[in-house]
């Protein structure tokens, strides 16, 4: 079959290949891939930028998530039935979406909400597990609680944004002008544009901020928080907790804590939290989700689609800063220009 491979960790190291087709084992559903999408995860994997806790075994193919039509069924597999069309994040060390077909434990695997097409589905998994899971396991927001999303306008900071105001919070955003429409149609209360506005002067009082750009941003994030608020970052840097998440060595777990050593005493001095963020595969969190999507609670929000076979320029178009808003889809599909 047709894939995107690694080959070796950086820049160039991505190539489009023929592999085998996956084998499936008793748990496991093959799925056809009908579309993927592109997420700054698979820029950061292809980099190395996580080689010591995500032991990949070159070649081994690239890609987060994924919308398709089950094929082939594990002999324990109950509830999927060959021809079914799902989605699914697959879990750390088995993913590769960028392929023609990929083989996915099914505890990580929903099926597609009845509303969306397979393209439309295809962007969801990542980030809509990303703000579930930052939302309501970590966060536990609750109405009338304020939460900061930075960049509103992303794939993740748009679904944030829909599942904060859905789960009762008053929302603020950062969002250059030419956005500032979109992040209010999907639920925005306040927005500051980053390019007039330093938010750290106008903003106070915050439970939760979701950030998804790092450095003096997250710095200037722990001063809009209340005492006890907490600061989440998808950027980094990384924390012990993320080392055991991953079932890292203790040795490396020492290691992600010197490097948030410096914004955790910050976050400290100033009475709130710092959490470093990573999702997590959970079909059953896309089950509830893609009620959400069905019932017109959240929509995807998808700034252009590329053919399969322009992976690598999918790739580019993001890494370039290139997309004005939501998610970059990749399809299987031969007519979508």
């Amino acid at each position: 079959m047709k894939a995107f491979v690694v080959e070796k960790y950086g820049k160039d190291g991505v190539r489009a290949a023929d592999v085998p087709e996956p084998t499936i084992g008793d748990h496991d559903v093959l799925v056809r891939v009908s579309a993927a999408s592109i997420n700054p995860l698979d820029k950061m994997v292809r980099n190395g930028e996580f080689k010591q806790l995500l032991k990949y075994k070159r070649p081994f193919v690239l890609g987060h998530d994924v919308a398709g039509v089950v094929s082939r069924v594990g002999s324990a597999v109950r509830g999927f039935e060959v021809g079914d069309e799902v989605y699914a994040r697959p879990r750390d060390l088995r993913i590769g979406t960028f392929a023609e077909f990929i083989a996915i434990d099914a505890d990580d695997v929903a099926p597609k909400p009845a509303s969306l097409t397979l393209q439309e589905a295809a962007a969801v998994p990542l980030v809509a597990l990303a703000a579930w899971q930052v939302l309501v396991d970590r966060a536990h927001v609750k109405p009338g609680q304020k939460v900061l999303v930075h960049a509103g306008a992303g794939g993740l900071g748009s679904t944030v944004i829909q599942l904060a105001k859905h789960l009762g919070a008053t929302v603020a955003t950062t969002a250059n002008t030419r956005s500032e429409e979109l992040v209010k149609s999907l639920g925005a209360d306040l927005v500051i544009d980053y390019t007039q506005e330093d938010f750290s002067t106008v903003l106070s009082g915050y439970d939760l901020v979701l950030d998804a750009v790092g450095g003096a941003n997250l710095e200037k994030s722990l001063t809009v928080l209340k005492p006890g608020g907490l600061a989440v970052s998808v950027v980094g840097p990384p924390d012990a907790a993320f080392a055991k998440q991953l079932g890292a060595p203790s040795v490396l777990g020492l290691v992600m804590s010197a490097l948030s050593r410096k914004i955790r005493k910050r976050a400290k001095a100033l009475g709130v939290r710092y959490e470093f963020f990573f999702m997590q595969a959970n079909g059953s969190q896309l089950r509830k989700l893609g009620a959400l999507y069905d019932s017109g609670k959240l929509r995807p929000v998808i700034d252009s689609t590329f053919p399969f076979d322009q992976t690598l320029e999918a790739m580019a178009y993001v890494e370039q800063g290139r997309t004005k808003a939501g998610k970059v889809v990749v399809s299987m599909a031969p007519d979508n220009g």
